[in-house]
C-alpha cells in the first residue's frame, strides 16, 4: 500500500501516528468548534437581553432631583458640550434607552409625531422635562429618535441636544 493509499483510506492514520488527524477528526473537530462558538453567542444574547432588562427597570425609576444633584448633572453636562463644540459637533447624544421606556414603544418617536415626548417615562421624561424646563429657554434644542434596529425592528431611543442651527 503506497503512502498516498494510506492517507486516503478512511479512518486510518498514516504510518501508525496518533498525532494525525483524519479527515473526519478534523471535520468532529471543526463542529465542535462551531457548536461551542454558537453557544457563546447565545449566551451572549442572553447576557446583553438580561442587562437592557435590568437598564429598562434602573431607568423606569426616577430620581430625586435635589439642587445638589441637578448641579452634579449641569456640570457633567457643560462637561460633554463643551467637548463637543471643540470637536465642531452642533448635536450629543445625552441619553440612550430602551424603547420599553416610551409608552408606545417609540413608534411616535419612529414616525416624529408631535407629542412624542408624552409617551416617554422614568427618566427619560425626567431628562424631557429637564431640556424643556432649563434648557430649552437656553437655546438648546432636543431631538429624539430610534438609534438601533435589532432584527429590523425599533431599538433603543437616543435623545440628542443641539445647537449652533438655526
Amino acid at each position: 500500500m503506497s503512502d498516498t493509499d494510506q492517507i486516503s483510506a478512511p479512518h486510518q492514520r498514516p504510518l501508525g501516528d496518533e498525532s494525525f488527524m483524519s479527515a473526519e477528526d478534523l471535520r468532529s473537530y471543526m463542529d465542535k468548534v462551531a457548536t461551542a462558538h454558537a453557544k457563546e453567542m447565545v449566551e451572549a444574547v442572553e447576557k446583553a437581553d438580561r442587562a437592557r432588562e435590568e437598564l429598562a427597570k434602573t431607568l423606569a425609576a426616577p430620581i430625586e432631583l435635589t439642587p445638589a444633584r441637578l448641579e452634579e448633572i449641569t456640570q457633567n453636562l457643560l462637561v460633554k458640550l463643551r467637548s463637543a463644540a471643540e470637536r465642531g459637533e452642533t448635536e450629543l447624544m445625552v441619553m440612550r434607552f430602551p424603547n420599553s421606556l416610551c409608552t408606545d414603544h417609540g413608534r411616535a418617536i419612529n414616525n416624529t409625531v408631535e407629542g412624542w415626548p408624552d409617551t416617554l417615562t422614568g427618566r427619560p421624561r425626567q431628562a424631557y422635562e429637564l431640556w424643556r424646563d432649563r434648557l430649552k429657554p437656553a437655546g438648546f434644542g432636543l431631538t429624539a429618535m430610534i438609534v438601533d434596529w435589532p432584527k429590523g425592528m425599533p431599538g433603543d431611543v437616543g435623545l440628542f441636544l443641539t445647537w449652533g442651527r438655526k
